[in-house]
């Protein structure tokens, strides 16, 4: 089968390397123009991109594929990816975290299917990963799925399930759903070249919407629960990391435990260790024990060595 594939991030790219290993031909990729990225906001492309180029693959990178966008630049950039698709031989696109939307002239051109980080239809949307930690989720997956114009409403193809470990972040359960995601992916194309690939239509009961993360979120709260907390601190990393107010200083917190009790002590309230390591902060219930954080311009440090240059009697965390 002849593939064009539209993705943009690392779990993209491990979908693309998949079928690239696997055989299959892919005359075109399209993924994100190269955005500014790190310290020195210089002009980066996209995983996928990278492994495009590397292996001789055509790339594409339209800022939009609706032609009728409002800006006339875009609805022109749109007009010649939609051109280059028609003239494109190919049986079916494969989308992975593309981050634009298909237009209902691109899913008209050919099949399109989409590799999709959740349960569906638990957690349709940006960010499912992110979302399926924060909520505590038992377990989440990956849905192989039939695209259509509605957000991550196609019917299913394939669906397998991913436990969520205690310690699970972002980060983890982001790689063992990529490489979950390039094998199912593998596996739905060969079952659909002979006709084995049977659509299920999603139920209509349990549906979440997984929103885009945003820097706002990543503050803590500690008049919440610790265990909501300790969630959102998993979810939250590598990205955004989340961060509280040490007195005057702003501070990450890339690893944290909940504990059961709080003392009485207000929340913010820097407690006595407990002999585990770690810094012991008071939460609206229960309390949260801080083991990894950083200072701005620092590195990520255990909280042992942490202390060593921030000791914090008399500090509480906001």
């Amino acid at each position: 089968m002849k593939v064009v594939f539209a993705g943009t991030p690392e779990f993209a790219a491990v979908a693309l390397r998949a079928l690239h290993e696997a055989g299959f031909t892919i005359p075109l990729v399209l993924t994100q123009p190269d955005r500014p990225a790190g310290r020195g906001m210089q002009l980066q492309a996209s995983a996928v991109k990278q492994y495009a180029l590397a292996h001789g693959i055509e790339v594409l990178q339209p800022v939009s594929l609706r032609m009728d966008a409002n800006d006339p630049q875009r609805a022109q950039e749109a007009a010649a990816a939609h051109a280059r698709l028609l003239d494109t031989d190919y049986d079916v696109m494969v989308v992975a975290a593309y981050g634009l939307i298909l237009p209902r002239s691109t899913l008209d051109i050919k099949p399109c299917i989409n590799i999709h980080g959740s349960l569906l239809p638990r957690w349709r949307g940006a960010a499912p990963i992110h979302r399926a930690i924060e909520a505590g989720d038992p377990v989440t997956g990956v849905t192989i799925m039939q695209m259509e114009e509605g957000l991550d409403t196609g019917p299913m193809l394939l669906i397998e399930t991913v436990p969520i470990a205690a310690d699970d972040t972002t980060g983890s359960l982001h790689d063992k759903l990529a490489a979950l995601g390039g094998a199912m992916i593998v596996d739905a194309l060969r079952r659909m070249k002979v006709g084995d690939l049977p659509a299920t239509v999603q139920p209509e009961a349990g549906v979440t919407y997984a929103a885009k993360i945003s820097k706002e979120e990543a503050a803590l709260d500690f008049d919440l629960p610790a265990d909501v907390l300790a969630r959102k601190v998993r979810a939250f990393n590598p990205f955004p990391g989340t961060h509280a107010r040490a007195g005057e200083i702003a501070v990450k917190i890339w690893r944290a435990e909940a504990l059961p009790g709080n003392e009485g002590k207000p929340a913010g309230t820097v407690l006595p260790g407990d002999g585990q390591g770690g810094i012991v902060v008071a939460c609206g219930t229960g309390s949260l024990r801080l083991t990894q954080l950083q200072k701005p311009g620092g590195k990520r440090l255990e909280a042992a060595e942490f202390l060593k240059g921030f000791p914090l009697e008399g500090v509480n965390f906001t």
